[in-house]
């Protein structure tokens, strides 16, 4: 029987044939990767003890691998088929957003590895979103809308042939793994000649610039991918300096000692030549919006107290101040955002003790050659014989994923629509559930606990 290679050997694979085909697509892209590999590279001289944790943990190697992207998505059947083809790279949608609520028609799952160890081996994960033609008021145009979509095919034929195999005989040998990426990747490649006529793009536009972002191209070209920095303000201060304009607010939770959740920044979209159909079999001129470069710095996940706590102080912020596209409230923003997270511990002993985020527990040097009369957590820590780490954020948060949206499609996007959550509609459209993000985190957290003391009960059998 020919060996198979490894979910996370293709996803690795497929990481790497994705940033390349990026890079060469998007040249601001590989100068954001130069700016921050340098400021990683700084962060960690400066920081030796985040160096040796990290070191510790073994996530030092994955920082300079990682990334997320983001598609957009038509049609059910291209989310259901989606859903299929990253399950042959081991990636599972974990968590269902809506980001209806924001202004933005779409809902949305995160694709991506599920466990510790898929996790270091590569935490690609694609941000993916179903466009909501429901949402669209104009009945006629979201007839034409769906009539387009239903005619286009997203994927090659040797994607969907070599995806079936992959199902039917559990995995894929080196040749077929090989072409597998290579034609999935095909699917995120960009398009310069559009599925419409100029009207039909502007009638789309009109609606929202998204719905002509999904709707006018041949398929769902990755519209971003996202290095991750551990500095994400020197990064936004350096962007200007590297020839790149950064959006005015760094999205997610303010500056922390100890960093939570998800911080995200990104450039402005870039304006790029599109041909359009003319009505006539021939084409006309025009140009469209959609491709950005952003970066993200993660911090711990979160429980659902500690998520309940954040979603409190982010709309208490709101309240206050709320972020306008143009930017010209940045400052404002950023003071109201600092002042109300206050009230949020920045202390990990704090954070742990109170219940708000999740940790990955080991053994110390100490632990790992002495036996402890008591075998409490909390004593144990205390006395040395095992250690806590933040458990990393792997997924997304709805608010940041709109502003982001919203900063690259531009001040007259924002338009209102009801807010209108249908998780059941998108995992009956995906064909399968969504993922529970809390239930992972809460099993590493689990089973590294586990083993700490699995270790001290070893011992003492041994005796």
């Amino acid at each position: 029987m020919t060996a198979k290679v490894s979910a996370s050997e293709i996803r690795a694979a497929f990481s790497g044939a994705m940033s390349a085909m990026y890079r060469n697509e998007v040249p601001a892209y590989g100068t954001l990767m130069d700016l921050v590999a340098e400021v990683n590279e700084e962060t960690l001289a400066a920081q030796p003890d985040l160096k040796a944790r990290l070191d510790a943990t073994d996530t030092l190697e994955r920082i300079s691998e990682e990334r997320h992207g983001a598609i957009r998505l038509g049609t059910a059947q291209e989310l259901a088929t989606m859903r299929r083809i990253f399950a042959v790279m081991g990636m599972y949608p974990v968590g269902y957003y809506d980001l209806s609520t924001a202004g933005v028609p779409v809902h949305s799952t995160a694709f991506r590895p599920v466990g510790e160890e898929a996790l270091k081996r590569n935490p690609f994960r694609v941000f993916t979103s179903l466009l909501r033609l429901d949402l669209i008021a104009d009945e006629a145009l979201r007839q034409e809308a769906a009539a387009v979509l239903a005619q286009r095919q997203i994927f090659t034929p040797d994607a969907l042939a070599l995806t079936e195999k992959a199902e039917k005989e559990g995995g894929l040998a080196t040749e077929d793994a090989a072409r597998f990426v290579a034609e999935v990747l095909e699917t995120f490649r960009w398009h310069d000649k559009a599925n419409v006529e100029l009207s039909m793009y502007h009638r789309l536009h009109d609606a929202h610039r998204l719905i002509a972002d999904v709707v006018s191209f041949k398929g769902p070209h990755i519209n971003h991918l996202t290095p991750r920095t551990l500095d994400i303000d020197k990064v936004q201060a350096r962007m200007p300096d590297y020839g790149i304009a950064p959006k005015a607010v760094v999205e997610g939770p303010p500056t922390r000692k100890c960093p939570i959740l998800l911080r995200q920044t990104s450039f402005k979209a870039l304006e790029e030549a599109v041909s359009f159909q003319n009505g006539h079999g021939g084409w006309e001129a025009g140009t469209h919006t959609a491709r950005f470069g952003e970066i993200e710095q993660r911090g711990i996940a979160l429980t659902p107290k500690g998520r309940a706590l954040y979603d409190a102080l982010l709309d208490e912020t709101r309240k206050h101040v709320r972020p306008a596209a143009d930017g010209s409230n940045a400052q404002a923003y950023e003071q109201a955002l600092a002042e109300v997270f206050k009230a949020f511990p920045d202390d990990w002993a704090q954070i742990r003790a109170e219940g708000l985020g999740y940790f990955s527990y080991s053994l110390t040097q100490k632990g790992a050659n002495a036996l402890p009369a008591n075998t409490e957590t909390d004593t144990l820590i205390a006395e040395g014989y095992i250690c806590f780490d933040p458990i990393i954020y792997e997924d997304f948060l709805p608010v940041s994923a709109a502003g982001i949206f919203q900063s690259n499609l531009g001040d007259g996007a924002q338009q209102e629509f009801v807010a209108s959550p249908n998780q059941k509609r998108f995992e009956a459209d995906l064909g399968a559930a969504v993922l529970n993000e809390f239930d992972h985190y809460a099993d590493m957290e689990k089973a590294s606990l586990a083993a700490c003391l699995a270790n001290f009960t070893q011992q003492t059998a041994a005796e």
